[in-house]
């Protein structure tokens, strides 16, 4: 198996990619680095020697090696299959918009969060990724959206992003600061980390939080989201409330809507009880059955029903559109696809 390679392009410093630059004057360091967060290649970079160009095609190699794509929905809808240096594999969804694209990247290649009707938790656990190779996701991203302008980058792929604080930290640092990504358009998601959100809370940046709820009552969320375990709805709703106060960001949960188990009239009536108080927005997002567990999501009416049942108690719910289904665009689907193949 490969090893990384010794210099990846968006895993150095500034101060690295100087020294990568050995002799050459300062400003060119600035021009590489401006010009690779830009998304080009070292051989686009026009303002470079001829000879420089080659050199740094070598010497500035990228992460993610394409294994394969999909595409879907008219062409609104990319997923990216990559493999990694040491043969991690690891997947980017790109969704666009008319006026702008969505990019979802991924923060660990596996999950060790064990949710069961996840397809990246039934993988189990392989690695984090580095700032490097989350940041490479995005620009490689943004550079597909061409003409739409990537707006908004959320932090909900494969792995669990707070499990993997330091690298993702780092990156939202880096699409913010050299990529000119607003912190309020960077959604950090997690299944209920609660030291990771306290971190969140304290940092400068107001990025939006994004809990992966799916059970409001710790009997069922013990089943469905093991970490519950760890630390229970009472705890993590707690912390929920210091992040809202001290950011003054809407919160986010997402509930997977999985027929006969977490849609009924009790179900609404818990999540009621804890959004309500927090403002905060339900995405509902009806299951994509995968290999390892295949529970359907509601009908269509069913799911309609929830949500008209969430707005009657006060909740601003909204149902997430499935996008990409016939290409495996749920998380880890592709990468679950791709390692069951001789």
């Amino acid at each position: 198996m490969p090893g990384r390679p010794a210099t990846s392009r968006f895993d150095l410093t500034p101060a690295q990619l100087a020294a990568v630059l050995g002799d050459e004057p300062a400003y060119r360091a600035r021009q590489v680095w401006a010009g690779i967060h830009g998304g080009r290649e070292p051989e686009e970079m026009t303002e470079l020697p001829a000879a420089l160009r080659s050199r740094l095609a070598t010497d500035l190699a990228p992460a993610l090696q394409l294994e394969r794509e999909s595409t879907s929905d008219g062409g609104d809808t990319d997923k990216w299959l990559w493999r990694l240096a040491d043969g991690a594999a690891v997947e980017t969804v790109l969704m666009r918009y008319p006026d702008r694209a969505t990019v979802c990247v991924s923060t660990q290649a596996g999950c060790a969060m064990g949710c069961s009707f996840c397809a990246t938790g039934q993988a189990g656990f392989t690695r984090h990724l580095t700032t490097g190779e989350i940041v490479e996701q995005v620009v490689r991203a943004r550079r597909s959206a061409l003409p739409r302008r990537l707006s908004n980058v959320v932090f909900m792929g494969m792995g669990e992003p707070l499990a993997n604080y330091g690298s993702v930290w780092a990156s939202v640092e880096r699409l913010h600061h050299d990529l000119g990504l607003s912190a309020r358009h960077l959604t950090v998601s997690t299944v209920g980390l609660v030291p990771g959100i306290r971190r969140l809370t304290a940092e400068a940046l107001p990025v939006n939080l994004a809990v992966s709820l799916h059970a409001a009552n710790d009997t069922l969320r013990d089943e469905l989201v093991p970490i519950n375990r760890r630390y229970p709805l009472a705890e993590l709703v707690a912390t929920c409330h210091d992040y809202v106060a001290a950011k003054g960001r809407r919160l986010s949960f997402e509930w997977a809507l999985i027929a006969g188990v977490n849609d009924r009239p009790s179900d609404a009536a818990e999540l009621a009880e804890i959004a309500v108080p927090l403002a905060a927005h339900v995405n509902l997002i009806p299951l994509n059955p995968t290999p390892g567990y295949l529970v359907q999501g509601p009908t269509p009416a069913a799911v309609r029903g929830f949500r008209d049942r969430l707005k009657a108690l006060g909740v601003n719910a909204t149902v997430r559109r499935n996008r990409g289904t016939d290409i495996d665009a749920a998380c880890g689907q592709l990468a679950a696809r791709a390692a069951a193949r001789p």
